[in-house]
């Protein structure tokens, strides 16, 4: 049997740090520390080149149990509907208006930070929220 091998999620984006900041804010994740030799992110990023600068930012589970998140700035802009999301799980083990509760009051804290509601799918017994984040990729709070 092949062993489980740690992954990261990386996200092309045009603005790498306000993306990964607001995805801090939605999963409780953090800046890890800056390369070694270096006091802080700021000494790093102006030892790059100015091109360089700007060019991607990391963050990870405090937990390290979840993967590590990794945003590239391109030059294109977002062209069609992600053909993968993200799926934020608040409410893993609730049914019904316990659930869709769980999930509404998700998503009422992630509009202020800049997503954006797209629509609410309940049928009484199961429910998810589709949401865009500030760039506009797709993700469910589920």
């Amino acid at each position: 049997m092949a062993s489980i091998k740690k992954f990261q999620v990386t996200f092309d984006c045009a603005e790498p740090e306000r993306l990964a900041r607001f995805w801090c804010e939605v999963l409780g994740y953090v800046v890890p520390p800056p390369p070694e030799g270096f006091a802080t992110w700021g000494d790093f990023k102006r030892s790059l080149p100015p091109e360089k600068q700007d060019a991607w930012f990391a963050r990870s589970d405090p937990s390290g149990v979840g993967p590590r998140l990794y945003f590239q700035r391109v030059p294109e802009g977002k062209a069609a509907k992600n053909r993968l999301h993200l799926d934020v799980r608040v409410g893993t083990g609730l049914v019904g208006e316990e659930r869709i509760a769980a999930l509404e009051a998700e998503c009422a804290r992630l509009v202020p930070l800049g997503a954006v509601h797209v629509r609410t799918l309940y049928d009484g017994h199961d429910s998810c929220i589709p949401m865009q984040d500030i760039e506009g990729n797709e993700f469910c709070i589920d």
